[in-house]
């Protein structure tokens, strides 16, 4: 049975863009978080309101240098890329999501923002109902094709 979403979500194809891309790599489109219709969250980088505890603490999201503005991203520009946080997210992601934030955050460096989102878009469309589908869901939000 497909989740209750975000109709939003499936029907502007802009939704994933680039100011969903988190400082760690994680495209906030797809994510459980922005999909779920309950208790929705925006993305890291929209304001805290209604934000989970979690993600207001998320060392990523607030390290001193994505902080200060110098990077949108991290990169190996810091030097302690990748931090242990990351590296552990990203195992994480690997082997529960089939995803890897540093993969993205290379590719977002060597590629561009909008041309990795561009490239995030075709691997993320359900090629049964064309709606994005969510990271952490291995079966479609919108119409459960797996």
């Amino acid at each position: 049975m497909p989740l209750r979403i975000k109709p939003r979500q499936k029907l502007v194809p802009g939704v994933l863009a680039a100011e969903l891309m988190a400082p760690c790599g994680m495209d906030c489109g797809l994510c459980m978080a922005f999909v779920r219709d309950k208790n929705g969250c925006l993305g890291c980088r929209a304001g805290d309101e209604g934000k989970a505890k979690s993600c207001l603490a998320c060392s990523i999201r607030n390290c001193e240098v994505i902080r200060s503005a110098e990077a949108h991203f991290c990169s190996d520009e810091c030097g302690r890329f990748p931090c242990p946080r990351l590296k552990r997210l990203d195992a994480r992601y690997r082997q529960k999501y089939r995803m890897s934030m540093l993969e993205n955050l290379r590719a977002i460096q060597h590629e561009g923002v909008d041309a990795f989102v561009a490239s995030e878009r075709e691997r993320w469309v359900c090629p049964e109902c064309g709606g994005l589908q969510c990271v952490h869901i291995p079966e479609c939000v919108y119409c459960g094709h797996t």
